[in-house]
């Protein structure tokens, strides 16, 4: 093989292994999984390493190809635990978001769901009316203007499932923040989206 072709394969193979590394060793973190598998292949120019979105990517399908059938049961307990949040607060017009979507998350990770509300008090309130005990934290996202802003993130246990509720402002709708891992709007899907999702068979 030329160099030319290793260095054509280069992003390919650290995707694999850097997804290798997060699937079987639970590491959450793209770049410190990428770091580790450019070091184990040998690839220090690091314009040969894959991007964020290449990893998941390669996450997905192995997840999809090689993990045993327990793995492929929990994402589609996910999606469906999703499923029954967003109905929940179906006021709030929730969208999924993360590595669920995506076909690469596990249980420990759980369901990430943006909701849209006119002041995040009114989730608080359907939570409280809905008996939820919740634990509140912040997540801070980057948008697509460059300003990085912070949201209240509602986190509870359903069912043993994780399920963490970003409360972003109406408008946001129209101006989602970044997705982290591919820097483009996080739109995410709707109930409908999802619900299709899983009947088309994708949920594995």
């Amino acid at each position: 093989m030329s160099g030319r072709e290793r260095g054509n394969a280069a992003p390919s193979r650290i995707a694999y292994e850097a997804a290798r590394i997060m699937t079987e060793q639970g590491e959450p973190d793209f770049d410190r999984a990428r770091r580790k598998a450019a070091a184990r292949i040998g690839v220090l120019d690091r314009r040969s390493w894959p991007s964020n979105e290449a990893i998941q990517e390669a996450v997905a399908t192995q997840r999809r190809l090689f993990v045993d059938g327990a793995q492929a049961r929990d994402l589609r307990r996910l999606r469906r635990d999703a499923l029954a949040a967003m109905r929940s607060f179906k006021a709030f017009s929730p969208h999924l978001i993360g590595p669920v979507l995506h076909g690469s998350g596990h249980a420990e990770q759980g369901v990430q769901l943006c909701l849209y509300a006119e002041r995040p008090e009114d989730v608080v309130f359907a939570l409280m009316d809905q008996h939820i005990p919740w634990h509140e934290r912040e997540r801070s996202f980057r948008y697509s203007d460059g300003a990085r802003r912070t949201h209240p993130a509602l986190r509870f246990l359903a069912g043993g499932t994780p399920i963490e509720l970003v409360v972003l402002p109406r408008h946001a709708l129209r101006n989602p923040p970044l997705d982290p891992v591919t820097e483009r709007p996080a739109r995410g899907v709707d109930s409908a989206e999802l619900e299709r999702l899983m009947s088309g068979g994708d949920d594995q």
